[in-house]
């Protein structure tokens, strides 16, 4: 016999798990499906994010700059340390017990706002009546029908793997490879200069690998402000070390019995590289393979996501999808916010996500964070506005910390000062950058900034004096 739920929800990832406590909050009987396996073969709520990517990746990072710190920074500050080692598998057992704590924590979650929480595989099988029938299969055996009146898919993104190359996560890793390498590499490849690349690139190199990144863009990260993306790529290759090489032409890959060699084009030059381990970061495809979309009639668009309206609704009635499997950016903030708002459309109410202030963030060291639109967009646009930049160079919290490289920047209209833009590279600056967040999100001037008292000493300071540098009235620049 099915069991009948008034909102299913297929993937436990940051979109769909939140979308299913909300639901749930909201008066709803709400299940929750997630196919996802740790690699003890446990059911592991969190999605990628929590279990291979995120999380995971953080952890990572701050074990990395930590030993870094160890070995070029704390001398600055009268520590003497000496044969400091890195104990790799350590590093991967706190790495683990972080992703097991926040997993179990969204079980709890579950459990306390009565969530149905239910592991397998869930395809579409029909509908009956008003209701849609949903199947959960795990190993290929039926373990549960389910019925539900609402469903939201929220079944996330893979790794979009080379052509012709398979991913072994031995010689030759995904996101999930990259976080389990079990030794330093000496010769790290990396093929793709996005957020997973820069960011696990960051951990080997710190950790002793050469690391060589391959970007097929002529343009270090595109989609950033330029002036900040410049800062950033002098900074990833002269200070952490980074070898990042862009316009490369992939040619060949072939992997051996214990290297990657890559062929690759630049600059009209023919290379060949040999690689211990080969990190392949090129993107990401959604997850629609086992959904049961053609079973239903649930439309897919050209490049195979979800297809939804504004309101992450489908073609298909009552039926919802958010997050990494529809359009718009794969990040796991912008998830969970469509969780949240598809669950109240459910209940009647009309909340509203603006894809214009969605921050992002990338965990480099400095970091990167930014929201709203970039100096080249206006530009693009034929918007006029101004700008405000200052540093963190003479920020006295930042030389107390030791990490006083970066730039903040303030863009605003021209005519009503309103902000459009705020783009950042420095210490803590994914934190930073949700004070731009709310500033767009209630309309903010940059001189409403600049009026705001900042505390003293405080990184938030620099953004203040970027305000302030916006009117032509910085008092430290």
């Amino acid at each position: 016999m099915s069991q009948q739920f008034d909102v299913v929800v297929i993937g436990g990832g940051p979109g769909g798990y939140v979308a299913a406590i909300r639901a749930a909050q909201l008066g709803f009987s709400a299940a929750c499906v997630d196919a996802f396996k740790n690699p003890e073969g446990k059911p592991s709520l969190g999605g990628t994010c929590l279990n291979v990517g995120c999380i995971p990746s953080k952890a990572l990072l701050q074990s990395s700059e930590n030993f870094h710190a160890v070995q070029h920074d704390f001398a600055k500050h009268g520590i003497s340390v000496s044969g400091a080692k890195m104990d790799v598998g350590q590093m991967l057992s706190r790495k683990t017990d972080i992703i097991n704590k926040n997993a179990a924590g969204i079980g709890f979650l579950f459990k306390k706002n009565k969530v149905a929480n239910i592991h397998g595989l869930a395809a579409f099988k029909g509908r009956q009546g008003e209701k849609w029938v949903i199947e959960v299969t795990d190993g290929g055996k039926v373990v549960d029908t389910l019925e539900a009146v609402h469903v939201i898919v929220a079944t996330g993104s893979s790794p979009r793997a080379l052509p012709g190359l398979a991913t072994d996560n031995q010689l030759v890793l995904d996101n999930e490879g990259a976080l389990a390498l079990t030794a330093v590499p000496k010769r790290l490849g990396v093929i793709g200069a996005g957020v997973i690349g820069l960011e696990m690139g960051s951990v080997w190199k710190r950790l002793g690998a050469e690391v060589t990144i391959l970007e097929a863009a002529p343009t270090f990260l595109a989609a950033a402000d330029q002036q900040i993306a410049k800062e950033a790529f002098k900074t990833l290759t002269k200070d952490t070390g980074l070898d990042i090489k862009l316009g490369v032409k992939i040619g060949e890959v072939k992997a051996g019995k214990k290297s990657v060699s890559v062929s690759y084009e630049l600059n009209g030059e023919a290379v060949k590289a040999e690689f211990d381990k080969l990190i392949v970061s090129i993107g990401r495809v959604p997850n629609t393979q086992g959904l049961g979309a053609e079973t239903v009639g649930l439309a897919l668009d050209e490049r195979g996501f979800v297809a939804v309206d504004d309101h992450c609704h489908t073609n298909l009635p009552n039926v919802w999808a958010i997050g990494d499997v529809v359009r718009g950016p794969m990040l796991a903030h912008k998830a969970s916010e469509e969780g949240v708002a598809v669950a109240e459309r459910i209940a009647g109410q009309k909340p509203h996500v603006d894809f214009g202030v969605i921050p992002w963030v990338i965990y480099t060291s400095p970091e990167i964070a930014w929201v709203g639109k970039t100096e080249e967009q206006l530009k693009a646009e034929g918007v006029e506005y101004k700008k405000g930049t200052s540093g963190f160079g003479a920020n006295g919290r930042a030389l107390g910390l030791g990490q006083a490289q970066g730039t903040v920047k303030i863009l605003a209209d021209a005519k009503t000062d309103r902000i459009l833009g705020l783009h950042m590279i420095g210490p803590m600056v994914s934190e930073l950058v949700s004070e731009g967040v709310v500033s767009m999100e209630f309309k903010a001037a940059s001189e409403d900034l600049a009026r705001i008292v900042h505390a003293h000493p405080s990184l938030s300071e620099v953004i203040h004096e970027a305000a302030l540098a916006a009117d032509k009235r910085a008092l430290h620049g």
